[in-house]
């Protein structure tokens, strides 16, 4: 056999744009044989690839094969000048006014929201509102609440099928003959992969082995990268109290809008929203919170509204009195007051 030329190696890598390879594995794939002068030759190619970008050292013997680029050219022709996504956040029910911060949060094409939540504190509620809202996106569904394995088959979930037959009465979930208006995927890992481009894809919610919580900006980054011009809505777990969803850092660094929910009270039902962050607003929002209720099965929000922290007790929700404590009377204990 002729040796090896550099062309042959860079034709062979090819095929492994973007994957791992090894030196052994090379040889094989180019049926070099040991005590070939190509057996050793070949250990030189690879470090001019190297130093040319087509391979990059990750350990002994074990490369990454880069895929090549080329510059996106932003001026010298035409480029369409894409508006924000329409997306239409949660109602409140009674009024039928968009949450109060929603005007002055700017969606784009691309990006990923992040509902951080305690237990039991409304992440769903909102999911499902945001589908309902925009079912004429015709949005995508996943995640943990809404399907189950039953008898070999993928099915909706009991309390699933008892929140959508109680929102028909103010949603169309199906079109006039009578097809789903949304699609009901049940994936509950791997996300990225099933990410359906260019549509509303919302995930209720992602589940993260507890000490690997840094897996979550990998799958994050790997959602927005499949989005092409839609959006995603993504439930997380929040531990009480926490200033971040699980995840941490890692769930910011990859989120355009950070919203958070809390109890406010001693009610299970009412709800403490905190607007984490936005990337584009036109109006200064982030840090702000709102209170609300869920009614009807957690399918409706009632009351939304903006709070402010106690002016009495700061939001510590206690009040000194003499050489005591007692609860604080002005915010009955939540530690905000109607702004």
């Amino acid at each position: 056999m002729a040796e090896i030329t550099t062309q042959d190696v860079r034709e062979l890598l090819v095929k492994f744009q973007g994957q791992e390879i090894t030196l052994d594995k090379m040889r094989h794939e180019l049926q070099i044989e040991k005590g070939t002068k190509s057996f050793d030759s070949i250990r030189n190619i690879i470090f001019q690839l190297a130093e040319a970008k087509v391979l990059r050292y990750i350990s002994k013997q074990n490369y990454k094969v880069v895929t090549p680029v080329k510059p996106v050219q932003v001026y010298g022709e035409k480029r369409e000048r894409r508006p924000p996504f329409p997306l239409i956040f949660p109602k409140d029910f009674d009024t039928g006014m968009e949450m109060g911060f929603a005007e002055f949060i700017v969606v784009r094409e691309g990006d990923l929201i992040t509902l951080g939540g305690v237990k039991s504190k409304g992440k769903t509620t909102i999911c499902m509102s945001f589908t309902g809202e925009n079912i004429d996106k015709r949005p995508v569904l996943m995640g943990n609440e809404y399907t189950s394995l039953v008898e070999g088959k993928f099915c909706p979930t009991s309390r699933f099928l008892s929140r959508m037959d109680t929102m028909r009465d103010w949603i169309d979930w199906t079109d006039e003959d009578g097809n789903d208006m949304f699609e009901l995927l049940p994936v509950r890992d791997d996300y990225a992969e099933h990410i359906v481009a260019n549509r509303i894809n919302i995930i209720d919610w992602i589940n993260i082995n507890g000490g690997q919580l840094y897996d979550i900006g990998k799958v994050l980054e790997g959602i927005k990268a499949n989005l092409g011009r839609g959006v995603a809505i993504i439930a997380l777990q929040k531990g009480e109290g926490a200033d971040n969803p699980r995840g941490g850092q890692f769930v910011r660094d990859f989120s355009d809008v950070e919203i958070l929910l809390d109890g406010l009270g001693d009610n299970e039902d009412n709800i403490l929203l905190t607007i984490k962050g936005a990337k584009e607003k036109t109006k200064p929002i982030v840090g702000k919170t709102y209170g609300y209720s869920i009614w009807g099965g957690g399918t409706k929000i009632v009351n939304f509204r903006e709070l402010a922290k106690c002016h009495d007790c700061y939001g510590k929700k206690w009040v000194k009195f003499g050489n005591t404590s007692k609860p604080c009377e002005t915010c009955n204990k939540t530690g905000y007051i109607d702004k």
